[in-house]
């Protein structure tokens, strides 16, 4: 793998989390969608060294110093982690001239690790199931991988 195929990857990342943010702030500004709480996401990936990898209810394990700061950098590194792979998968051919399409499939395979991993995990069921609206739960989750698919397409034209 090239210097430059990784350096695009991580501005890909980067900037595809940062439109992520920037989607769920204006859904919670203007239409009163919650912002995602990435201390749970911390206290999740906390509780992982000590065993613990699926909880009943993400809210009810003992709560983790840091765990904001923790589930924040998480976020950002699963994202920059996406955005290498999809560099490195597509390559410098595709980085040269970077297209929409494949940015926005790989970020609605990426999905699948929120659906059945880290929900689940935290207690919320196979994409989001045991939560009081999964289909607007899972809806949203579209949408902010679609924003981060747009991210990461933006990111490659730089």
């Amino acid at each position: 793998m090239t210097e430059s195929i990784l350096m695009s990857g991580v501005v890909m990342g980067v900037m595809a989390t940062v439109a992520m943010d920037i989607w769920a702030q204006l859904l919670y500004r203007f239409a009163g969608v919650s912002a995602p709480n990435w201390a749970m996401v911390g206290r999740w990936v906390a509780h992982m060294p000590r065993g613990q990898l699926v909880h009943d209810g993400i809210g009810a394990a003992d709560a983790v110093p840091g765990e904001l700061a923790i589930g924040w950098l998480f976020h950002y590194v699963v994202g920059i982690a996406y955005g290498v792979a999809l560099a490195v998968i597509m390559g410098a051919d595709w980085l040269a001239a970077p297209t929409f399409w494949p940015a926005w499939i790989f970020a609605m395979l990426t999905i699948g690790f929120g659906w059945f991993v880290m929900q689940p995990g935290m207690g919320l069921g196979w994409a989001a199931s045991q939560t009081p609206n999964p289909w607007r739960a899972r809806g949203l989750g579209l949408a902010a991988h679609t924003v981060f698919g747009v991210g990461m397409w933006l990111g490659a034209l730089l």
